[in-house]
């Protein structure tokens, strides 16, 4: 099994770039989201076990998940939150650990684990590294406000609803300070990036 790395970063922080980035040197990627897309996919166990606890009011019209009716029944309701995180996060850990060791079975001595809530999931206590990619509120304000088409007050809300940026920089092992411009997060990665194969190895 390959040592397994984990990328987060806030909302708006540049972690999407990051990960672009050490894709781009070689490294396997293990995107978090694809993954709890995959496995509440029709036909699979997580889909049929969504579908015994929340009923057809979460289904869309073709069968598959409807994914926005699915949100709005766990958004404020912590108990039913709590039980969709009781069925997906078991089989996102699973298809991760599959994942990775099929990417060591090809020779990867090191893999990326790209997850926006690693933090809040307590990851920190058992993946090894934890790489944050940072950026100021500013930055993320003004990155949401021209991404999403939003006003301040909105990217502000959105921003305010996550785990504080600095929480999640308390923990980690590395730290890429996207402030700045697009070369300099790119040098940050690479260093990161060589830190890292010399340590464990060829990704």
């Amino acid at each position: 099994m390959p040592v397994i790395v984990g990328l987060t970063g806030g909302i708006a922080s540049g972690k999407s770039t990051v990960s672009a980035y050490f894709a781009k040197l070689g490294v396997t990627i293990i995107d978090a989201d694809l993954i709890a897309r995959e496995v509440v996919e029709p036909g699979t166990e997580g889909f049929e076990a969504i579908k015994e606890t929340f009923g057809a009011q979460v289904l869309a019209e073709d069968g598959s998940l409807d994914r926005k009716a699915l949100g709005a029944v766990i958004f404020n309701d912590v108990e039913k939150r709590s039980q969709l995180n009781a069925i997906v996060h078991p089989a996102v850990a699973t298809r991760m650990l599959e994942l990775a060791q099929a990417a060591g079975n090809k020779g990867s001595r090191w893999v990326i684990y790209d997850a926006a809530l690693l933090v809040e999931n307590g990851a920190q206590h058992w993946l090894p590294e934890i790489i944050v990619v940072s950026a100021s509120t500013a930055s993320q304000l003004q990155r949401i406000m021209q991404r999403d088409e939003l006003s301040a007050d909105e990217a502000s809300a959105r921003i305010n609803s996550q785990l504080p940026l600095q929480d999640k920089v308390k923990v980690a092992t590395h730290v890429i300070d996207n402030d700045g411009t697009l070369e300099h997060t790119w040098d940050q990665t690479k260093r990161i990036f060589e830190e890292l194969t010399d340590r464990y190895g060829t990704p």
